[in-house]
């Protein structure tokens, strides 16, 4: 089958713009996933597929208003490990839920139960245990390009969250196309624990992830351009 061709942005304001004059409207799918569920469709999209001027496709997200969620923005470990990931998992993992060892931490300036922390420097940020031991680091601008890579540009909708009975309402309410970001401004977002590191190490190699996470509420402030739609 043919792709579906992708909704021009002139194209987006015109049905996001009638999507705000019908007000509430009932989530399309139960749990958190709804809401971008119900602006697809409400919009008329089969695919996740917006074109701007300049750029590939963007990708279109939804957030409930004043929400505290964390969401993943890319995952990235190659070649940042300065100590082996079975060796880290010795010295300072935990164990799940079924016993296996492994570092389950989601991460921020503040050093954990275990003494894990991010440390951030002018060019680089890393995973440190307080006694200066370094476990993990990344380059800023490399991070900075990955971020470009995975969300070149990114249209973010908000919208008002209510249950009626078992049901949720949303009413979308603003639309936002962010583009740009910057080492600096990573760094800074670091600083502030609007981003945080989550390590998902075990001693199945394959499994090994680190994720980059934001405030759901705070993504726009990772991003260098924001223009209201």
């Amino acid at each position: 089958m043919p792709k579906a061709k992708a909704m021009t942005l002139n194209e987006f304001k015109r049905a996001f713009a009638n999507l705000k004059k019908r007000g509430w409207i009932p989530s399309k799918r139960k749990g958190p996933t709804g809401i971008g569920q119900t602006l697809e469709q409400a919009l008329g999209l089969k695919e996740n597929n917006i074109a701007v001027p300049d750029l590939k496709n963007v990708e279109l997200k939804a957030h409930r208003v004043s929400s505290s969620s964390l969401i993943t923005l890319f995952t990235f470990n190659r070649k940042v490990w300065k100590m082996k990931p079975l060796e880290a998992i010795h010295k300072y993992g935990t164990p799940d839920q079924d016993g296996r060892m492994g570092l389950y931490f989601t991460m921020s300036r503040t050093p954990n139960s275990t003494g894990l922390f991010l440390h951030i420097e002018s060019e680089t940020i890393s995973v440190r245990h307080v006694s200066g031991e370094m476990i993990a680091e990344w380059n800023l601008e490399t991070l900075a390009e990955r971020f470009m890579q995975k969300l070149p540009a990114l249209i973010l909708v908000g919208a008002f969250s209510e249950m009626r009975g078992d049901v949720e309402w949303f009413k979308y309410d603003r639309a936002r196309l962010l583009r740009g970001t910057s080492a600096n401004i990573i760094s800074s977002e670091v600083w502030t624990g609007n981003v945080m590191f989550d390590v998902r190490l075990t001693s199945r190699l394959a499994s090994d992830a680190i994720r980059f996470l934001v405030n759901e509420d705070e993504i726009i402030q990772l991003f260098r351009e924001v223009i209201t739609l």
